[in-house]
């Protein structure tokens, strides 16, 4: 099957209020620039830009994004597809369009001012993951999807927001010192909002297409030192309250489970790709152990964090950690081993 290579984004064919341009704003890029982007992101070889007026304005706006703006509008080659530029997309939109899906049935068009508050919301509910845990899915990226609405529109980075994620985590750790119900509440609300937060970096990088390989180390490898300074603080607190050295034990069981598994991931399905977005799932097999592998790694597990603080017992959780991360780690190993030339 042949695909089409060339998307024109052409002049609507119904006029649009004088509020809405090419430039529009929309969640910190101009509209015409961010289909441009996402055009790219979705594979189509050419994009062309055609505009009656403004035309400066609009090159400006298209700076590095490898459109073409002509004018007129061309005659359409046959591989090419119209788009009206009024018409809210992201990649996985065009991706569709390139599949053969109607362009009245891809994004969302915006005519009006009002139509503005609509396409942010598209855009935002398609931030979304399937990778999202029900906790993540349900009450996380709620939070964190307005937050990155009002970070759009500023120079915030993604990978500044990672290390605000980070922070918040390691604040939370040393509240697991004590055995005290109130601070491991503390803890554990930090090490929840830890979580929130840590969403915005991708939705983020999503929005203003700064997606990048580093990017997503940072984000793997931050999460993984939070989740280490959070058993190894509950082990210490609990090695205090007891006055005995087996706690530590547990918490080392849990740390080099989870450095392990985080190390095992990352030479499996992470340091193979030189360029563009991480690829972020812990195992690159297939089949029902996998998807077993792959939901198991999501952050859910911080909230059960959180019920057992609220009653001081922050310290059962470690217990499960000390036995889960171990085991977690071999299920990966069973799972995603392959032989050092099959990885190149």
């Amino acid at each position: 099957m042949s695909f089409p290579q060339t998307l024109l984004l052409a002049e609507p064919a119904a006029p649009t209020s004088p509020e809405v341009r090419p430039e529009t704003m929309m969640l910190g890029l101009p509209i015409i620039r961010r289909s441009s982007l996402a055009a790219g992101k979705a594979g189509w070889e050419r994009v062309l830009v055609a505009a009656t007026a403004g035309t400066a304005t609009l090159a400006q706006t298209l700076a590095e994004t490898g459109a073409e703006l002509v004018s007129p509008a061309p005659a359409l080659p046959p591989d090419a597809v119209a788009l009206p530029w009024n018409r809210v997309v992201d990649a996985r939109a065009l991706r569709e369009l390139r599949s053969g899906t109607p362009p009245s049935e891809v994004g969302i068009p915006v005519h009006t001012t009002e139509d503005l508050a609509a396409g942010e919301k598209w855009l935002l509910s398609r931030l979304t993951k399937e990778t999202d845990g029900f906790m993540a899915r349900h009450f996380d990226r709620k939070i964190s999807l307005e937050i990155s609405r009002r970070l759009a529109r500023t120079s915030i980075t993604p990978n500044a927001m990672t290390l605000v994620s980070v922070g918040i985590g390691l604040a939370g750790a040393p509240f697991f010192l004590s055995s005290r119900p109130a601070l491991q509440t503390i803890g554990g609300l930090l090490f929840v909002l830890h979580s929130i937060v840590d969403g915005c970096d991708g939705e983020l990088a999503r929005l203003k297409f700064q997606e990048s390989r580093w990017g997503g180390i940072l984000d793997f490898w931050g999460d993984n030192v939070v989740h280490v300074a959070i058993f190894s603080a509950a082990a210490v607190g609990w090695s205090l309250s007891t006055g005995s050295a087996w706690p530590l034990l547990l918490g080392a069981l849990a740390v080099a489970g989870t450095l392990a598994s985080a190390g095992f991931a990352y030479f499996q399905t992470m340091r193979t790709p030189t360029e563009g977005p991480l690829f972020t799932q812990v195992t690159a097999a297939s089949g029902p152990g996998a998807r077993l592998a792959n939901a198991l790694a999501r952050r859910d597990f911080i909230y059960l964090v959180l019920a057992l603080s609220l009653f001081g017992k922050a310290n059962w959780f470690l217990v499960l950690a000390a036995v889960g991360a171990p085991a977690f780690f071999v299920a990966l190993v069973l799972l995603g081993w392959r032989p050092e030339k099959e990885l190149k």
